[in-house]
């Protein structure tokens, strides 16, 4: 086990709610050397969470990193997760030493899927809590942390993680810029194009920008970035305003199209 274990606890419970203090103060029961930090995406969004996992797992990761989460929709998509009610807990650790115990469900693992190299489900109770992940999941999060094998149950399909979809908000931050799904690399548009960008019924025109293409305040923007490492995500945003309150307020995982101006 490193000298320092941090565990970046990622889950819907909503801004403040008193539930991240409790699963907090179980984690720090089990373990009083750890140190936890708690962030909020909104309510069963799996998309969200994958791409906050991938942020925190591949951007300036370092040993002792645990990623926590618990996004978990009470639905059940037996299409599309493995051995799915609801979702299993799930194990994995990249190259880079980060371990991510998170609800295999929805996108969850999707942001990285390229870097799993072996998933297995994780030896704890998935039901009979109303809270699972406070009664049941710490104790395997620390088990795993300090090295114990007898949570690591059995290998699954790397094949029933998701693949993302291209153009969807994956994101929405403190300024009102739109994270999305689609990666530098996806964007076939060229830098200094003219373009319209459609979304949650509102429609207007912007540019595809760089680093070294400088936009006027007002002007609405495809760019790339602070997320998403070496090839980042593309933002929707505007100079000086807030591109969430310009698209009346879009949800989370809502679909939309940039279009070249011709």
């Amino acid at each position: 086990m490193p000298d320092a274990t941090i565990i970046q606890l990622i889950a819907d419970y909503g801004v403040g709610d008193p539930a991240f203090a409790e699963v907090i103060q179980k984690l720090t029961y089990l373990d009083k050397t750890i140190r936890v930090s708690a962030i909020s995406v909104p309510p069963f969004s799996t998309i969200a969470t994958g791409v906050w996992i991938s942020q925190f797992a591949t951007v300036n990761p370092f040993p002792g990193l645990i990623i926590y989460s618990n996004t978990a929709p009470r639905i059940k998509i037996a299409e599309n997760t493995y051995k799915t009610k609801y979702g299993h807990l799930a194990y994995t650790k990249l190259d880079n030493g980060t371990i991510i115990v998170a609800v295999h469900v929805g996108y969850c693992f999707s942001f990285i899927k390229d870097k799993i190299k072996s998933l297995h489900l994780v030896n704890v109770a998935n039901e009979g809590s109303q809270f699972r992940s406070r009664d049941y999941y710490p104790d395997a999060v620390i088990g795993i942390a300090h090295g114990d094998a007898k949570f690591i149950g059995e290998e699954i399909p790397i094949d029933s993680v998701l693949d993302l979809p291209k153009n969807v908000i994956a994101f929405v931050d403190g300024y009102g810029n739109l994270k999305t799904t689609t990666r530098r690399s996806q964007c076939d548009i060229s830098v200094g194009s003219k373009v319209r960008i459609s979304c949650n019924n509102a429609l207007f025109e912007g540019v595809v920008a760089d680093e070294t293409y400088k936009i006027e305040d007002g002007e609405f923007s495809f760019a790339p970035g602070s997320t998403g490492g070496e090839d980042r995500f593309m933002e929707i945003w505007v100079r000086g305003k807030s591109a969430w309150e310009a698209f009346n307020r879009p949800h989370v995982e809502e679909a939309f199209t940039i279009e070249v101006v011709k």
